[in-house]
């Protein structure tokens, strides 16, 4: 039984790295999932232990975030401010920055995922129109994205993980991730300016489109709904329960089919969740783990510096993810301080950007592109992707160190 568990386990792992099953349609939630019923099946895990796996308030609170999205989506906000950053200015550069500060801060309130599934085709659409190379722009979108959401602990889905895992004060944690969070925007900026120079020095054309109609009662509800959320963040409710309490006004709608609104949930990304919870609870069972960790620990090899989490985060993320690697981390060492945490979610996060394959997010943006008519290739975006990633990592160890939340 404990053998199959770490064949499972090893399996599902490289099938996250592979981001699919060579030859086979199944991707990294099939392989998940696949991975899972096995266990299931073979008695290596209960269904009972399964569903103590699971970390229900992350899960609660990454549904109730993408009810608040879907509620933006159907007012027609997200088309609107596309529309009105692709026509904003007339310099392709003033037009890059414009991009990567707005979806910078709608990440970190949104999520990332959120953000980059419903920019990507507004924001093509809108390049293609006016005859702009939509690649730069694309792999600032996915950049910002990631950077941006490393700000709050609702950002991301693993910075939603560690919050949870570590009961992470919200507010401490954003005045931790500001000054890292922000120099990362600005490295985002720069590599893609320098690396992208002749395809920033087209002038855009005047192809007119068509206006997108913004329903401003629908979207006033929405922003209420977020300033509910703050609010409700610096209670003592959980976060989870005052996130859920938030989507469940906004589903009362005489307006918004609750149909749709839930039909925007991404499913596929929670069910992830849940499948790789129970692959690693029932990995974690046969102890080989532990043992491991012993190992390491007696090295002195364990993620509590930033001498051994910088790497592991770079290589992990870039690997088998930086959402199933944090799920690994966090279920294996369930101790880690606060300042360590906090390390784990901007490191984890920021390093996603160094390759299309690092993130969610960026296979995200370069799959819907794909679908409105522009390639974002591996090479387009590493190209971007390795000098701004190096650049924010090396930024937010320098001040984790600084400020005393992990040493070296």
């Amino acid at each position: 039984m404990t053998t199959l568990a770490v064949i499972v386990f090893i399996l599902v792992y490289v099938g996250m790295a592979l981001g699919r099953v060579p030859g086979l349609a199944v991707d990294r939630t099939g392989v998940a999932l696949l991975g899972l019923i096995v266990l299931l099946a073979s008695g290596d895990l209960t269904l009972d232990a399964a569903g103590r796996a699971v970390d229900m308030p992350t899960i609660a609170l990454l549904f109730a975030l993408m009810i608040l999205s879907a509620q933006f989506e159907q007012s027609g906000f997200y088309g609107f401010v596309a529309e009105r950053v692709t026509h904003a200015a007339r310099n392709p550069k003033t037009l890059l920055a414009l991009l990567i500060v707005v979806t910078g801060v709608l990440s970190a309130i949104l999520t990332n995922d959120v953000i980059a599934f419903a920019f990507t085709p507004l924001i093509c659409s809108g390049l293609l129109r006016q005859k702009l190379d939509p690649r730069p722009y694309l792999v600032a979108l996915a950049g910002a994205a990631n950077a941006g959401s490393a700000l709050t602990l609702i950002g991301n889905p693993q910075n939603i993980l560690i919050g949870q895992a570590g009961g992470l004060d919200f507010w401490r944690y954003i005045a931790i991730a500001a000054p890292p969070v922000i120099l990362s925007l600005a490295f985002v900026y720069g590599a893609v300016v320098l690396t992208w120079k002749t395809s920033l020095t087209a002038s855009s054309s005047d192809t007119p489109s068509e206006p997108v109609t913004l329903d401003r009662f629908q979207t006033a509800k929405g922003l209420i709904a977020i300033a509910a959320l703050i609010v409700l963040f610096l209670t003592p409710l959980p976060r989870e329960l005052g996130a859920l309490a938030v989507a469940g006004v906004l589903l009362l709608s005489r307006r918004l089919s609750s149909r749709e609104m839930i039909g925007a949930v991404d499913w596929h990304l929670l069910l992830l969740f849940t499948c790789l919870f129970g692959v690693t609870a029932a990995f974690a069972e046969t102890g080989l783990a532990q043992e491991g960790l012993q190992g390491l620990a007696q090295a002195g090899f364990l993620p509590q510096s930033l001498s051994v989490m910088l790497p592991l985060t770079l290589a992990s993320s870039n690997t088998i993810g930086n959402v199933p690697a944090v799920i690994l981390i966090l279920k294996l060492l369930p101790d880690l301080p606060d300042g360590v945490l906090s390390g784990l979610a901007l490191l984890s996060t920021f390093a996603g950007n160094l390759l299309l394959t690092g993130s969610l997010c960026n296979i995200i943006v370069a799959e819907r592109a794909a679908a409105s008519g522009a390639r974002l290739s591996f090479a387009d975006f590493a190209r971007s992707g390795i000098p701004m990633t190096l650049a924010s990592l090396l930024a937010a160890a320098l001040w984790l160190w600084f400020t005393g939340y992990m040493p070296l």
